[in-house]
C-alpha cells in the first residue's frame, strides 16, 4: 500500500481532484433548489388542502413542476458523483469503504426509494388519490429528499471528522465500530442544519425571482403575491437560521479542524481575545510563503470586530484560537482532547512511525513471527496511528490549505448570507399589511429615491418597485455563489486530507493515467453543460407558460 500510495503520478492527482470538484459543483446546482422548492410547494398545497380553491391548487402544481425538472436533473449528476469513489478513487474506498459505503447504502435504500415513490403520487396522483394522501404525498417526496441530503451529509462529515471506526492491520482497511457515532457525530449534525437550511434560501430567492418577474410583466400578478409571501417568510426563516447554524458549525470546526478555521481567518499567529477579521487585503491569487505565516504577519489593512473570533470558537471573550503558525508548531491545549498538541514535525515523524509499524507488522506475521513481535509492532502502530496520515506528509506546508480560498470564500458566504437577511427583511415590510412599520417603510424608500412617491401611501403588495423586482432576479446566482462559497471553504479547508488527518489526498486516487481522467473531465464538462443548459431551458419555458 504504501509504495502504491507515494508513486501515483502527480497529474492523476490533479484531474481526479478537478472532475469530483466539477461534478460535485453541478450536482450542488441542483440539489438545494430541490431542498429550497420541496418546501415552498408542501406549503403551497397545505393551504390548498385548507381552502380546497382552485388558484392554490394550480399554485401547487406549478412550483411542482419545476421542482421536478430540476429533481431529474439532481439525481443524473448525483449518480455519477457516486461512481467516482470507485474509479478515480479505488484506494479511498479500499481503505474506509466499509464505513463510507454504509450512509451512501442506507442514503439509496432509504431515502432514494423513498422520494421516487412519493415523487410520481405527487405528479400523477392528483385524481387518483384523496386530497390528504397527496397531501402527504408531496411533504414526503421533500422529507425523502431532506433524508438523502442527511445520508450524504453524513458520509462528507466523517470524511471531516473521523469517528466510530478503528484499523484493522489485517485488512487494511478501517471498519466501523459505531454506525450511531458515525449517523450522530456533533459534525454531522452542524452540517446537515447548516446545509438543509441555506438550501431553503435558494428556493426562496428562486420563487420570489419568478414572482417578480410575474410582477414586472404584469400578469399571474395574484399568484405571485401570495407566492412571493411564502417564499419571503421563508426566506427571511431560512437566512436567519443559516446564520445560526453557521455559529454553530464555525464552533466544531474550531474544535476539530483548527487548521481550517486559521486558514479562513488568515490567522497566523493565534491567542486569546481575537478579533473576527470582517476584511482585509489578502492576496486573492497568491498563497502566503512559510516565511510570512512563521513570522506571523498579519495581511495588511485587516478590520476585525473585536472579540468576535474568540466569541465564535469557544463562546468566551477572551477564548483562545490558534493561527496556522500555533499550529505547525504544536503546544496548545487541543479543546476536544485536552491534551497538549504536537508540533507538524513530530506529527510527521510519528506517522511515519506508524506506516513502518504497520508494514513490519505484515512482513513479520507473512514470516511466521512469534506473538510477541507481533503484539510489539501493533503497540507501536496503535500508539502512533493517530497521525497516520502525516506520515505521507513530505513538507509540514503541505499542511496549511489555500488561505485566499477559504479568506475570500468564507468572506463570500458570511456577506451575502447578510444580504439576504436585509433583503427578505424588506420584502416582509413591503408584501405584508403592517399599519406603521410598512407605510414608514414605503416613504424611507420613497424619501431616498427608491421609491415612487405617488406609490408611498399605497398598500397593494403588487406595487413594488421595479428596481426591488429586478434586484430579486438579480440574486439567483448570487444565491448560488453563496452557497458553492460555504463548499469551497469546506472542502479546501481540509486540504490537503481527503479523511482528516488519516488519509492525504494523493493516497486516495486510484492509479490511473490521466490522460483518462482528462478524457472523462472533457466528456463531463460537455454532458454537465448541456444538462444545465437544458434544465434552465425548460425552466424559462414553463416559467413562461405560467400556471395554466
Amino acid at each position: 500500500m504504501q509504495n502504491i500510495f507515494l508513486n501515483i503520478d502527480q497529474g492523476t492527482i490533479d484531474w481526479s481532484r478537478a472532475q469530483f470538484a466539477l461534478t460535485a459543483i453541478y450536482h450542488w446546482l441542483f440539489v438545494p433548489l430541490t431542498l429550497g422548492l420541496a418546501v415552498i410547494m408542501g406549503i403551497a398545497e397545505s393551504i390548498y388542502y385548507k381552502k380546497r380553491t382552485d388558484f392554490w391548487k394550480k399554485t401547487a402544481q406549478f412550483w411542482q413542476k419545476l421542482f421536478g425538472v430540476n429533481f431529474a436533473m439532481g439525481v443524473a449528476t448525483g449518480i455519477i458523483l457516486e461512481f467516482e469513489f470507485g474509479t478515480n478513487w479505488s484506494n479511498y474506498s479500499w481503505f474506509v469503504g466499509d464505513i463510507f459505503g454504509a450512509p451512501l447504502a442506507v442514503e439509496g435504500i432509504v431515502a432514494f426509494f423513498m422520494e421516487s415513490t412519493f415523487v410520481a403520487v405527487m405528479f400523477f396522483g392528483w385524481k387518483k388519490v384523496s386530497a390528504g394522501f397527496h397531501l402527504a404525498s408531496t411533504w414526503l417526496t421533500g422529507l425523502g429528499a431532506t433524508i438523502s441530503a442527511w445520508w450524504i451529509l453524513v458520509a462528507n462529515a466523517w470524511m471531516q471528522y473521523p469517528v466510530g471506526c478503528t484499523f484493522n492491520p489485517d485488512t487494511m482497511r478501517n471498519e466501523m465500530t459505531s454506525f450511531f457515532e458515525v449517523a450522530l457525530s456533533p459534525f454531522a449534525i452542524d452540517k446537515f442544519c447548516h446545509t438543509v437550511i441555506s438550501s431553503w434560501i435558494i428556493g426562496a430567492v428562486f420563487v420570489t425571482a419568478v414572482c417578480c418577474w410575474y410582477l414586472l410583466k404584469k400578469r399571474e400578478t395574484e399568484m405571485a403575491v401570495q407566492s412571493m409571501k411564502i417564499a419571503v417568510i421563508v426566506g427571511l426563516v431560512a437566512s436567519i437560521g443559516a446564520a445560526a447554524t453557521g455559529h454553530k458549525s464555525g464552533q466544531t470546526v474550531a474544535q476539530v479542524q483548527p487548521m481550517k478555521l486559521a486558514a479562513m481567518e488568515a490567522l497566523y499567529q493565534g491567542g486569546t481575545e481575537q478579533g473576527l477579521t470582517m476584511i482585509s487585503l489578502v492576496n486573492p491569487f497568491q498563497q502566503p510563503s512559510m516565511q510570512e505565516i512563521m513570522a506571523g504577519e498579519e495581511p495588511p489593512m485587516k478590520i476585525d470586530m473585536p472579540y468576535g473570533l474568540s466569541i465564535m470558537a469557544t463562546n468566551r471573550p477572551d477564548g483562545y484560537v490558534p493561527g496556522i503558525k500555533d499550529i505547525l508548531e504544536g503546544g496548545w491545549t487541543n479543546p476536544v482532547t485536552g491534551e497538549v498538541e504536537p508540533s507538524a514535525d513530530e506529527k510527521i515523524e510519528r506517522g511515519k512511525l506508524a506506516i513502518q509499524a504497520l508494514a513490519d507488522y505484515r512482513k513479520a506475521k507473512a514470516e511466521g513471527a512469534d506473538e510477541a513481535t507481533l503484539n510489539g509492532l501493533l503497540t507501536t502502530l496503535n500508539d502512533n496511528y493517530k497521525y497516520f496520515g502525516y506520515g505521507y506528509i513530505r513538507d509540514k506546508a503541505e499542511l496549511v490549505p489555500s488561505v485566499p480560498i477559504n479568506f475570500w470564500a468564507f468572506r463570500t458566504m458570511v456577506g451575502l448570507g447578510c444580504l439576504f437577511i436585509a433583503f427578505f427583511a424588506v420584502l416582509l415590510l413591503l408584501l405584508f399589511r403592517f399599519p406603521f412599520v410598512s407605510l414608514f417603510t414605503r416613504r424611507l424608500l420613497a424619501a431616498i429615491g427608491l421609491l415612487d412617491e405617488r406609490e408611498a401611501d399605497q398598500h397593494t403588495p403588487s406595487a413594488l418597485p421595479r428596481w426591488l423586482c429586478w434586484a430579486a432576479i438579480a440574486l439567483v446566482p448570487l444565491a448560488y455563489i453563496a452557497s458553492e462559497s460555504g463548499w469551497l471553504v469546506a472542502e479546501f479547508g481540509r486540504q490537503p486530507w481527503t479523511i482528516q488527518d488519516m488519509l492525504p489526498t494523493w493516497a486516495a486516487v486510484s492509479d490511473l493515467h490521466s490522460s483518462s481522467v482528462i478524457i472523462t473531465f472533457v466528456l463531463f464538462l460537455i454532458l454537465f453543460t448541456t444538462m444545465l443548459a437544458v434544465e434552465i431551458n425548460i425552466l424559462l419555458k414553463q416559467i413562461k407558460k405560467g400556471p395554466k
